[in-house]
């Protein structure tokens, strides 16, 4: 089956959904939990760690996590779903590859293999009230995936077996192959002596040979669906009896309005044919019917959901449609375009109330798509936000709950660390997304990211401008935002051009309105990669018409840390320099000075607050009636963030001197605390708050920039200020 297109009336529905009132429930962010608080106060916790596969307690009080970096188990309390504790860690002595939960034991899939060609594992019961192993049986090959049957009778390991990706540029078929292994359980404890081995070998068109299963789950009848990923194929097995009872291709999709280039831009004109699902996770809708998420592997992933009955048939196909819904939120990974896209990798589903849901985790964009399951075409409910790649989720119906796992870990490059989520079912309008974009002239969602600078109209209240930075690289644009509604809605797209094509060599910071119906705009310079320090003009259109280059006595001072704001104040262009420059005493960067009419350069120095980890700097400076709005932030994020803040300076302190000697030194007073704005929504707190502006009557509003969805959450915090 082909996908369903995405219409203006799909987009229309996309807002709708978002801006929903409180007589729809929804399900919003509560807490964040980060597996780092599950180092004991005598451990380093600066060693990587994750939150891969996540199960939780029969009476969802507690949740498990699989940690592959640490080799074991994670317990998370949750008695207060909203201050989630961290409860213990369990050495496995293997990489934990999967959990599940039977009668107060936690059973964990354990991987020991010492090379693909050998592959070895076993399975683990541990107590959940205790955290000590009760029971291991040796699985013969390296487990995948742990399920358990709903009356607790069975479960179901999907011996992978997998294959060594670097060999033979990955290609399926390498021996040995993998299969479905069954253990009895009684009261939790797998029974060994009385393990089954079910054989997939000769089913699938794809490898037949060496089945890879991926992942598995039991409906009521203790049947077990089993993903072949690699293989493209799905496999019904009887738990009692093993005997298999379907086997059939998980087939192939036709996708078109998709980015199939990692080129710097988002462009959604691009299709593919034939592109095989290679499904990853499964789950049960109910006895007849199940949702696999298609991830690909090798050389497939068809980037959305479908939904099959157990003989075989496909009874939905999401298409490109919930890539397009990602698009539209500003989520989507344009590095990821050339491969998998979005990557769907995880599904859930639950029952909340008379409601069944859906729940499909995009590891790549870092969102969960929620729909509604009708029994024909699921209905789209809303995107959640999720911590950096969501792996794995469990429902905790009976508590209103949803949780997922997180498994990026960026300890490496200070960023985020692997965070376990959770949700709640709420009676009120969803929170997130803040910003969506709205469809194009083709009918397709505007892409949007890394929003870098923000500006408003002058004369209409609540119409906003923002750009973007060099992470679109072939794509500087100016967008324009209704943040009359809410969420606020990209409701254009102007793309910035130098003699009518696309300019190149720009790094968009700042941008301000001209008054004539043209922006300037800031660039911020890196001599090294020949990214000039610079100014442009253009018109309504976004062609550049004038270029302010940085005098030479500015220059001579280069550091890469350039303009990140621009505002206008008369005639006159101030630009906030992010960082300190090699003339600049510590702790002060300047505010650079542009007459329009004179042509004269000059600064002020801006005094900084002391940064107590990493570096603090400037994202923006806009003009307000009584002075102009400063931010300040430092490049910290969680809880090591702590300068995320909106500052103001007076128009008469703004007296600007002469580059290359004395400058002033200007005064500043302290607006806002960011750091609350950026809680708001049960996350961690993200680094680049880095847009601010004053609308037409006043109010403000901030932004920040989500590098591309690129080792990021995606989040896009639009903060409304109100009058200042």
């Amino acid at each position: 089956m082909s996908e369903r297109p995405f219409t203006r009336a799909t987009l229309a529905l996309l807002v709708a959904a978002a801006a929903s009132t409180a007589q729809a429930q929804s399900f919003n962010r509560i807490a964040s939990f980060p597996v780092t608080n599950n180092f004991s106060a005598s451990q380093d916790a600066a060693q990587e760690t994750s939150a891969e596969i996540i199960a939780a307690s029969a009476d969802g009080q507690m949740l498990i996590y699989s940690d592959s970096p640490r080799g074991g188990l994670g317990f998370v309390d949750i008695s207060d779903a909203a201050k989630p504790r961290g409860a213990g860690f369990v050495d496995m002595g293997g990489e934990p590859t999967a959990v599940a939960t039977a009668d107060g034991m936690a059973l964990a899939g354990v991987n020991t293999s010492p090379s693909y060609t050998a592959p070895s594992g076993f399975l683990a019961a541990v107590s959940l009230q205790d955290q000590t192993e009760k029971a291991r049986c040796d699985l013969g090959g390296q487990p995948d995936s742990v399920a358990v049957s709903r009356d607790g009778r069975f479960a179901a390991v999907a011996i992978e077996n997998e294959r060594d990706e670097g060999l033979g540029d990955g290609a399926p078929g390498q021996l040995p192959a993998g299969f479905l292994v069954i253990l009895p359980l009684q009261d939790g404890i797998p029974q060994c002596d009385a393990l089954r081995r079910v054989e997939l070998t000769g089913l699938a068109e794809v490898a037949g040979e060496d089945p890879e299963p991926e992942f598995v789950d039991f409906n009521d009848r203790n049947e077990i669906v089993v993903t072949l990923q690699e293989n493209n194929h799905l496999v019904i097995v009887a738990a009692d009896s093993g005997e298999i009872l379907h086997h059939f291709s998980a087939g192939r999709v036709h996708l078109a309005g998709i980015d199939i280039e990692k080129d710097g831009q988002l462009d959604f004109n691009g299709s593919l044919s034939d592109v095989a699902r290679e499904p990853d996770a499964v789950k049960w809708l109910d006895d007849e019917r199940f949702v696999i998420a298609n991830e690909g592997d090798y050389q497939g992933g068809s980037r959305g959901f479908t939904i099959f009955h157990k003989d075989g048939r496909v009874l939905f196909e999401s298409g490109a449609d919930f890539e397009q819904r990602i698009v539209a939120a500003g989520h989507y990974p344009e590095k990821r375009s050339g491969k998998k896209g979005a990557e769907p990798e995880g599904v859930a589903v639950g029952v909340f109330g008379d409601e069944r849901y859906i729940f499909v985790l995009s590891e790549r964009a870092s969102v969960i798509g929620v729909y509604r399951d009708t029994g024909a075409a699921p209905e789209f409910v809303q995107l959640l936000p999720s911590g950096i790649a969501p792996e794995s989720a469990v429902v905790i119906p009976s508590r209103g709950l949803l949780a997922s796992a997180n498994e990026k870990d960026l300890l490496e490059d200070g960023g985020a660390r692997a965070h376990v989520m959770l949700y709640r079912l709420e009676d009120r309008a969803p929170v997130y997304p803040q910003l969506l974009s709205e469809a194009d002239a083709q009918g397709m969602p505007v892409g949007w990211g890394a929003l870098s600078g923000l500006t408003a109209d002058p004369g209409k209240p609540g119409l906003l401008y923002a750009v973007n930075d060099s992470f679109y690289s072939q794509q500087p644009t100016i967008f324009s935002i209704d943040a009359n509604s809410t969420p606020a809605r990209i409701t254009a797209a102007t793309r910035v051009t130098r003699e009518g094509k696309t300019a190149e060599k720009l790094d968009l910071e700042g941008i301000v309105v001209d008054g004539q119906g043209g922006f300037w705009l800031a660039s911020e310079g890196r001599t090294d990669k020949g990214i000039p320090h610079a100014i442009y003009h253009t018109d309504a259109q976004g062609e550049i018409d004038r270029t302010l280059s940085f005098p030479p006595e500015l220059l001579q001072h280069e550091r890469r840390f350039g303009a990140e704001g621009i505002t206008l104040i008369g005639d006159t262009l101030w630009i906030a320099l992010q960082r300190s420059w090699k003339d600049d005493p510590q702790n002060t960067v300047k505010l650079v000075s542009h007459d329009l009419k004179t042509g004269q350069w000059g600064a002020v120095r801006y005094p900084t607050e002391a940064a107590s980890q990493g570096w603090v700097g400037l994202s923006e400076i806009s003009l307000g009636a009584d002075g102009v709005y400063i931010i300040e932030r430092d490049n910290q994020i969680g809880e090591q963030a702590a300068i995320k803040r909106l500052y103001r300076v007076a128009l008469d302190e703004l007296k600007p001197a002469p580059l290359g000697g004395e400058l002033p030194l200007v005064s500043k007073q302290r607006v806002r605390d960011f750091i609350p704005d950026l809680k708001a929504l049960n996350g961690f707190v993200v680094d680049k708050i880095e847009g601010f502006t004053l609308d037409a009557a006043g109010n403000g509003f901030a932004v920040t920039d989500n590098d591309g969805v690129d080792d990021s959450s995606g989040e896009t915090y639009f903060i409304r200020t109100g009058k200042l």
